[in-house]
């Protein structure tokens, strides 16, 4: 039977067994804790705002619906200006200690933040959002840079994928967590809204205890000059002796592109370059492609469903808080499930741009059946009976769940982490993940507004933006399936086209063009390429 995980390459560049082995799974697993911080905080949030011992601790119990949208606001929005600052101040020190220190330190900001918020004062717990932002904020920015520097091209997708199911695991257990706690202890007590705070050290702390034994990036070292360390790491990850013809080659391709990107753009090597690098012909392109992913990858609505899907269920129909949380938990798993899908059989195999455009328009009309739904059973203003318009709205939100989360919800991430330069992978990367938290802090600020204001129009916008979101996609997102990353300026380089089938036909004629000269070099050995 076959391998249904298996992934055949190009023939003539096969590489050893060896380097398809557990290491480079593992790395990618120890690193994706990060990613657990990151999903359970986006999703305990919501639910434990809706705890009756929370709002009672915290004063929200006898506030007005106006001032529970603006407190809701703000506590959950300080976690996106954390983020915001810790993706822009941790790319300096990721630019000079490396990637992997950075991940750890992130993980000792996320704990710091977490004891804050155990504290039970209003203003602890939003320094404690700030600063598990803030470590949110820096691992999110260097944890996909990391596993694409330490990647084999074939399964590149792949393993920046798991950076994705983790995060959506912790989604499902920071959103069962909150129902499991309202079930079982009393609103009287605490510990209700205790256990979901507390439950993020568990994450911060497998991140720390999994990293310690791992690499540093070899594109990383190799960047600063640190040959042997450099053959070391990708010899360990590679599974393969440091004189290996497969770790030369690889590591000789490495230093042609630096070297390549150097004589580009001059030697000295300071913030002040590597800024300016960023917005040269060739590169600006791929900044501003990778960010406005970022940008749609919010403004279809995914953050609005994790941060507020309680109030988004009450809004079609399921009444009580733990009818809310249920609710919420399936569509966890729904979100879940589709991801770990997208990672170990679609991304690597479909490729990055279908699956774009699919899950877009499945995400974009489920969005408009929730506007219309809303619009014509008044759920905004009134809770609606559960009849079966109610049922299909909740199914669409599931729907909607599986189609964002095989498409929008991971491939940006792996898009921003895989095709820019060495030289400025991490600032580059740093730029479109700020862009990222701004764009999110506007929504999860936003929407409780929103739902208070436009009602059904909160769903008719994001359902607008998808459409907006599918156009983008279909002009200028090139495929970049099994592109090595050295091989990126074929798609991205500074004489080829912006419109995505242009720039990847350019990939595809220089690879086709290359088989022919080898062919030529060995004397017309007959090497067959599928591209």
């Amino acid at each position: 039977m076959r391998n249904i995980f298996e992934l055949r390459e190009k023939q003539g560049e096969e590489a050893p067994k060896e380097v398809y082995g557990w290491r480079p799974y593992a790395l990618a697993f120890s690193a994706s804790w990060a990613s657990a911080m990151y999903g359970y905080d986006s999703a305990f949030i919501g639910g434990t705002l809706s705890l009756p011992s929370f709002q009672s601790t915290f004063g929200l119990a006898q506030a007005s619906k106006q001032a529970k949208v603006n407190l809701s606001s703000n506590i959950v929005s300080t976690f996106q200006g954390g983020a915001f600052f810790g993706s822009a101040i941790d790319f300096f020190l990721a630019e000079r200690f490396g990637r992997k220190p950075i991940i750890m330190l992130s993980a000792v900001i996320f704990t710091i933040g977490a004891i804050l918020q155990m504290i039970g004062r209003l203003d602890l717990l939003y320094a404690g959002r700030v600063f598990t932002g803030w470590g949110v904020g820096s691992s999110a920015m260097i944890l996909p840079i990391y596993v694409s520097e330490c990647s084999p091209a074939l399964i590149r997708g792949r393993l920046v994928g798991v950076f994705e199911i983790m995060l959506q695991v912790a989604l499902v257990f920071g959103f069962w967590v909150n129902y499991g706690v309202n079930l079982n202890i009393p609103s009287t007590e605490a510990k209700q809204w205790h256990i979901p705070v507390a439950v993020q050290f568990v994450p911060a702390g497998l991140l720390v205890l999994t990293m310690i034994p791992m690499i540093e990036s070899p594109r990383w070292l190799m960047s600063k000059g640190k040959t042997q360390a450099a053959a070391k790491a990708l010899s360990w990850v590679r599974n393969l002796p440091e004189d290996h013809p497969w770790i030369v080659q690889e590591l000789s391709q490495v230093e042609n592109a630096i070297e390549s990107e150097l004589e580009a753009t001059g030697s000295v090597r300071n913030y002040r370059q590597i800024g300016k690098e960023l917005f040269v012909k060739g590169v600006r392109g791929r900044i501003i492609i990778s960010f406005t992913m970022m940008i749609f990858q919010n403004f279809t609505g995914i953050n609005a469903i994790n941060y507020y899907s309680p109030t988004i269920f009450t809004s079609i129909g399921f009444t009580g808080t733990s009818n809310g949380l249920l609710a919420t938990g399936i569509f966890g798993i729904v979100k879940m499930v589709a991801t770990i899908f997208y990672a170990g059989f679609l991304v690597d195999k479909v490729g990055r741009r279908r699956l774009l455009l699919i899950g877009g328009f499945g995400a974009g009309i489920s969005m408009f059946y929730l506007a219309g739904y809303s619009q014509i059973s008044g759920s905004f203003e009134r809770t609606p009976p559960l009849d079966s318009g109610a049922r299909a709205a909740v199914a669409m939100v599931y729907i909607y769940a599986l189609f964002y989360g095989f498409s929008w919800n991971g491939i940006p991430w792996l898009f921003c982490s895989e095709v820019l330069p060495t030289r400025v992978r991490t600032a580059g990367m740093a730029f479109c993940v700020c862009i990222q938290w701004l764009t999110q802090f506007v929504v999860v600020y936003s929407l409780p507004h929103m739902v208070l204001g436009i009602k059904y129009g909160t769903f008719l916008f994001f359902g607008c933006c998808t459409v907006l979101a599918i156009i983008f996609a279909w002009l200028f997102v090139p495929e970049t399936k099994g592109v090595a990353l050295e091989d990126m300026d074929l798609i991205f380089g500074r004489d080829v086209s912006i419109v995505a089938k242009k720039a990847r036909r350019n990939y595809d004629e220089v690879r086709s063009a290359r088989v022919i000269a080898r062919e030529e070099k060995e004397g017309g050995a007959v090497i067959v390429e599928k591209v």
